[in-house]
């Protein structure tokens, strides 16, 4: 699981990985999970496709948090918790139960909803504001897939990370949420599978 700690540290366990791999890779990164694939693939020549699941693909020096708000239609802020500090003087955050269906998983049933929420492992805001290094979508194919009722990541940021990135192929998928993957699955899978496939 991605530790959600830091975009340098979690990259590096995520190349940890692929270190071990000796076939071809098809990285896929949801939300925040973007920055991570970016930074892991780089300079990896096995890696032979991104994909792009509902996630940022930060240029080099930008942040997740920086891309969500400069376009209109997050929602988030107002919906996380109280931060929860951390020992080593970091904060978790989380999103408060009661808003997360509405928030993050909107077009999934409610109690998958609620479960969702009450297994949701936090991110630190150490992370969402860590600035990328050289993004491998510069160099390595890009697939892009979102919903267009994204409250976490505005649609109109995920275009604008799309094309700048040249993606391969991207899909919108209509009145999909935050986790696209959990509802539209097949959507999902079948943009990886035409990824693997052309590369």
């Amino acid at each position: 699981a991605n530790p959600l700690r830091s975009v340098k540290g979690d990259a590096q366990s995520v190349a940890d990985v692929l270190a071990s791999v000796k076939t071809p890779v098809v990285l896929v990164g949801h939300s925040y999970g973007g920055p991570v694939i970016s930074e892991a693939a780089y300079g990896n020549a096995n890696v032979k496709a991104l994909v792009y699941v509902a996630a940022f693909a930060p240029e080099k020096g930008e942040t997740a948090a920086e891309l969500s708000g400069r376009f209109p239609g997050s929602t988030l802020g107002p919906t996380l918790s109280a931060p929860v500090e951390l020992a080593d003087g970091g904060k978790d955050l989380y999103i408060q139960q009661d808003k997360f269906h509405e928030q993050f998983a909107a077009d999934v049933s409610p109690a998958d909803a609620k479960l969702m929420a009450a297994t949701q492992r936090p991110v630190t805001v150490a992370a969402l504001n860590e600035a990328a290094t050289e993004p491998a979508w510069k160099t390595v194919p890009s697939y892009f897939v979102y919903g267009d009722q994204d409250k976490n990541i505005p649609a109109q940021a995920l275009a604008f990370m799309a094309e700048r990135a040249h993606s391969k192929q991207t899909v919108v998928v209509k009145g999909a949420s935050h986790v696209v993957m959990v509802s539209n699955p097949k959507a999902v899978a079948s943009l990886i599978e035409t990824a693997a496939a052309a590369n």
